[in-house]
């Protein structure tokens, strides 16, 4: 069965050019669109698609705290954020919400289609310079003291698991059967998610939540 798709965002020319990009896909359905969070969360209700790309800077609140409604409504939605911005405390505050990808508008059409079909099957896709800034980014000892208590996917919970038991990025990629570039990202997700900066602090954080 195609991926069931809502189109989030304020502008219709985006809008537009999302529709022209996903129907050459035809594992992909656009059965929806919305101009604002409320129209988002209404056809979240009413159509249940199992996905929303969802714009950061949409009235009447932002894409996140949108995102959060959404999520906290409907766990099972997958929330894949497009946005102009390239800035790393918005995909701190994406990825916190719930977000199963983070995917900047200049990127290339495959790279977007990639991103929707690897946040489907229950990964997690980052633009790749977004990703560098999750793993460089500095964590106050005060922030890691205090963890954010969020929702892992599955995903990242096997590689957390595998990573706390000693395997390396290629072998957890063999072991799960995906490719290094998403062992990575879902490395740099869970590092951005919980406020960690080093594999030591991973496991570290898998002991105490019982996760091994």
């Amino acid at each position: 069965m195609p991926i069931r798709i809502v189109i989030a965002d304020d502008h219709a020319v985006v809008r537009s050019g999302l529709r022209a990009l996903l129907r050459v896909d035809p594992d992909l359905e656009i059965v929806g669109e919305a101009g604002d969070g409320t129209e988002a969360l209404r056809l979240a209700e009413t159509l249940h698609p199992d996905m929303i790309l969802l714009d950061i800077t949409m009235p009447p609140e932002d894409g996140i705290k949108t995102a959060k409604r959404l999520k906290e409504l409907h766990p099972e939605l997958i929330v894949l954020f497009l946005t102009m911005h390239e800035d790393e405390s918005l995909l701190h505050g994406a990825l916190r919400a719930g977000a199963a990808g983070y995917v900047i508008k200049r990127a290339e059409e495959p790279e977007i289609l990639a991103a929707i079909h690897a946040a489907s099957q229950g990964d997690i896709y980052v633009h790749p310079a977004m990703t560098r800034a999750l793993l460089h980014q500095p964590v106050t000892t005060e922030h890691r003291r205090g963890l954010p208590a969020v929702a892992l996917t599955r995903r990242e919970l096997d590689v957390l698991r595998l990573l706390a038991k000693g395997n390396t990025n290629r072998q957890i990629a063999g072991l799960l059967g995906l490719s290094m570039r998403t062992v990575e990202n879902h490395r740099a997700n869970l590092m951005g998610k919980l406020g960690l900066v080093s594999r030591v602090e991973l496991v570290n954080y898998a002991e105490e939540n019982h996760l091994i």
